[in-house]
């Protein structure tokens, strides 16, 4: 599995939680079945070069979600969440591991029920940015994380594209 799940130490992304996404998209996408067994906290941190407790914890946060289940010695458990609606699996949590059905051809002129002062451009990138998303697997939740942190940086100056012409 270890070749499926990468990691950037430098990103501003706490490796744990590079770890549980990661985890989290390749149970979303199939790549992990019911029932497969993860590698061993031990394995799996040698094969990526972090702690063994940075693993720990990724698998702590993914059990606490439902998508995997410790058994001890006998390792973690990857537990898929139904897709038919049935009470199998991780019902209460499908909604996190499986993000919801949304159009890619959202309509950037679509009533969201926001600011009405915020104009169709933003809209029209939003939508850009969720279908780019999608398309790299990135869910749902780590699409408003990124977002998250790229609003509380600091805004670039007025030379981004370089035709400032105020010099």
């Amino acid at each position: 599995m270890s070749t499926l799940l990468r990691i950037d130490l430098s990103s501003p992304v706490p490796p744990f939680e590079q770890i549980r996404a990661g985890i989290e998209r390749l149970i979303a996408r199939g790549a992990l079945d019911d029932g497969a067994r993860l590698p061993t906290v031990r394995s799996l941190a040698a094969d990526l070069g972090v702690a063994t407790g940075t693993v720990a914890r990724a698998y702590r946060e993914l059990e606490q979600a439902g998508l995997v289940e410790g058994r001890g010695r006998r390792g973690t458990l990857v537990r898929v969440p139904p897709t038919d609606g049935s009470s199998s699996g991780i019902a209460g949590n499908a909604e996190r591991a499986v993000p919801p059905d949304i159009d890619p051809d959202v309509d950037p002129d679509l009533d969201w029920d926001v600011d009405p002062d915020i104009g169709p451009d933003l809209r029209e990138a939003v939508a850009l940015a969720v279908t780019a998303a999608r398309a790299g697997g990135v869910s749902a939740e780590d699409l408003a994380v990124l977002v998250r942190r790229a609003y509380a940086a600091p805004a670039p100056g007025p030379d981004i594209g370089g035709n400032d012409q105020s010099a």
